[in-house]
């Protein structure tokens, strides 16, 4: 029975020893993933030189001797490498940035292209292809009578020509468009019959936070589901000047080659859209951190100065975002490990905070 006690004992030491041990070596690592411990702190800060002392109510407001403020408060050292602008910032080691994965890029301009992926159809429009013929009608009529010596005739001639004119824009042709078909004088039998043309019209669908992107003349890449990994090129020739309120889209008509005959009106098609955005100053997506309410980058320097920057961004293109405001050429950004330091730099923020306001 002794001896059945003995080992017993010796099984519960074993079990809270090897607790003890675990719980060490989750400690340990919990440190070395915060990339320090209180005592490294201390080191890092007893290594670097402290530059002057701030008022911890006005950061502008510094001394070059600690000092208390008329509340009694205690001003904080400022350490070499230390944020000195007043703003939220913290101070990592070059060490601790190894241990965080932080990975940085340089904010540079780039020509950016950004691809514009959408469907659509071969066209099936017998109403555009009527409004063709209606217009032709109307502008044989107003030639014919434009010498009239009856000047309600002439006047009613031009007021049918314009209403027919009007009635084609808003079935999506654009001005250049009219002034063709009025030249040619035939509508396009190609808006509703697989006619044996070397060109088909497709309509697509262009949505509202890409319409600023589209304009006349845009080179487009058209696949049909009936011939897959096969490429047509066209370009597009009018849009639609009026939104469609149920799909928040507008409708886009391109003219594609089509030397072999393959098309048939209302075949769906796959269209790619490339958009030159020109030469723009550029931050990597990766960079980037959308908190809903503010769009932050964090941004450093050659001292490991960490700062949360608040941005303003354009266009998304290639895994880059366009800067409108907040970063200059050349800023050093974080690309990996941002969401860490921005974290960590809001907590050591609001502890600040605390502190101050638990001091008065």
């Amino acid at each position: 029975m002794k001896k059945k006690n003995m080992v017993i004992l010796i099984v519960l030491v074993f079990i809270i020893l090897l607790l003890f041990a675990v719980g060490s070596l989750f400690n340990a690592r919990y440190h070395v993933f915060k990339g320090h411990t209180f005592s490294d702190v201390e080191k890092e800060k007893r290594e670097r030189r402290i530059l002057y002392y701030r008022n911890p109510m006005d950061p502008q407001v510094t001394s070059p001797v600690p000092m208390k403020d008329p509340m009694g408060m205690d001003y904080v050292p400022v350490y070499e490498g230390e944020s000195q602008d007043g703003e939220s910032g913290i101070y990592i080691s070059p060490e601790r940035q190894q241990m965080a994965g932080v990975k940085k890029e340089k904010v540079e301009k780039r020509n950016l292209l950004k691809r514009i992926l959408t469907v659509g159809k071969v066209a099936y429009d017998p109403e555009l292809y009527v409004a063709q013929e209606e217009y032709l009608q109307a502008l044989k009529m107003a030639n014919v009578t434009k010498d009239s010596a009856l000047l309600s005739v002439t006047q009613q001639s031009e007021s049918l020509l314009k209403a027919a004119e009007k009635k084609l824009i808003l079935l999506g042709m654009s001005q250049d468009e009219i002034d063709k078909l009025s030249k040619s004088g035939k509508a396009q039998d190609n808006l509703y019959l697989p006619v044996k043309e070397d060109t088909a019209w497709v309509y697509m669908t262009i949505y509202e936070y890409e319409i600023g992107l589209i304009k006349e003349g845009l080179p487009i890449e058209v696949e049909a589901v009936a011939f897959p990994g096969e490429e047509f090129k066209g370009k597009i020739t009018a849009i639609t000047p009026v939104l469609d309120p149920m799909t928040r889209s507008v409708q886009v008509r391109a003219e594609i080659e089509d030397p072999q005959h393959k098309f048939r009106p209302e075949m769906f098609v796959n269209v790619k859209i490339n958009v030159d955005l020109g030469e723009k100053l550029a931050v990597s997506e990766e960079a980037v951190i959308n908190t809903g309410a503010r769009t932050l980058v964090v941004v450093t320097d050659e001292k490991g100065n960490f700062l949360s920057k608040e941005v303003k961004l354009g266009q998304r293109a290639e895994g880059f975002y366009e800067v409108l405001e907040g970063l200059s050429e050349d800023e050093i950004v974080v690309t990996s490990g941002n969401f860490l330091i921005d974290s960590e730099s809001r907590l050591q923020s609001a502890i600040s905070d605390s502190e101050h306001k638990h001091g008065q």
